[in-house]
């Protein structure tokens, strides 16, 4: 009888991973289980995954540090949707013989919802929203764009894209980032500024970081000071670079005059988190990447990446 492969798909919140991916190509070689909640305790999750020989894992909603790894003896790959993945712990996988594998993810969507988040913050969209299903009319009075200053904070593949539609929207583009040059940041329309000029001179501050040990808690109160009463703050990148005891304080007093976010400390954001109740807030769910387009890239070659393992020719393999 032929070896059946057990394989988990991991915090598949919306319940779409059998949607977007061809499992049937798979045929009798595996026994798909599809897990839709999130387990942040380590011991239920290694119970949990100690079955399985091949774990599907949704960028960073898992962690994979070495004790998880060690715990489950039966992991033979691990596939993560993105080729880079900094909660999985490389260097033990690859001491325990684990093969991790990723996924091309595009470059557009997680800049197409900073946009959204933009304009539904400044143009007060959720609010007027929520007044015209209860029966009002016109009770805000939204912001500019155009003429405004437009800082972005990283100016890699997704912040450089966001910055070229800052332009087109007539703003004025300041760009920061540790290694940033002048000419970097005028191919992309901007002009390169210390990070504290970049927090005082912009109307709208947008996060396109990774994180890391210089990005952690990058901004704080004295950041936020400087971003100031008139300013917006944009996080769609990870929610740890933004300190949210100081910026739930800001929010309250005014220091700041709204912030939209997708990313938080701790995910899914617990259900009486501070955050939920601030006001001139935007909240998403961390769906940056949570497009259809997307999901049927990262279902399809994850597909793809578990066939080519059973086939013996693991492909985009994460060194």
């Amino acid at each position: 009888m032929a070896h059946i492969t057990s394989v988990a798909v991991l915090d598949d919140y919306q319940d779409i991973s059998r949607e977007f991916g061809d499992w049937t190509r798979l045929g009798d070689r595996v026994r798909l289980t599809v897990f839709n909640d999130h387990l942040s305790d380590v011991d239920a999750l290694a119970d949990r995954l100690e079955p399985f020989e091949v774990v599907c894992a949704m960028r960073e909603r898992t962690t994979f540090d070495a004790d998880l790894l060690r715990r489950l003896p039966r992991l033979r790959l691990l596939v993560t949707t993105g080729m880079r993945n900094p909660a999985i712990d490389m260097d033990a996988a690859r001491e325990l013989g684990v093969t991790v594998c990723g996924t091309a993810s595009p470059p557009t969507h997680t800049v197409e919802l900073t946009w959204a988040l933009i304009l539904s913050l400044l143009r007060r969209v959720p609010a007027e929203d929520a007044s015209i299903r209860g029966g009002g009319w016109q009770h805000t009075v939204g912001a500019d764009l155009h003429g405004r200053t437009l800082g972005v904070l990283g100016l890699g593949r997704l912040g450089s894209r966001v910055a070229r539609i800052g332009e087109a929207f007539g703003m004025r583009v300041l760009a920061w980032s540790a290694n940033l040059t002048d000419e970097r940041a005028a191919e992309h329309g901007a002009r390169r500024v210390t990070f504290p000029e970049l927090l005082a001179e912009s109307d709208v501050a947008t996060i396109h970081l990774r994180l890391n040990d210089g990005t952690r808690g990058l901004i704080g109160a004295r950041e936020l000071d400087l971003i100031g009463s008139g300013g917006y703050l944009v996080n769609t990148s990870r929610g740890p670079i933004v300190q949210e005891r100081p910026l739930v304080t800001a929010l309250h007093d005014g220091t700041i005059a709204g912030a939209a976010l997708d990313v938080y400390d701790v995910e899914p954001l617990p259900v009486e988190h501070p955050l939920r109740s601030t006001p001139n807030t935007v909240l998403t769910p961390h769906i940056g990447y949570g497009t259809a387009g997307t999901y049927r890239t990262f279902f399809t070659e994850t597909v793809a990446d578990i066939e080519a393992f059973l086939d013996g020719e693991p492909i985009r393999v994460v060194t």
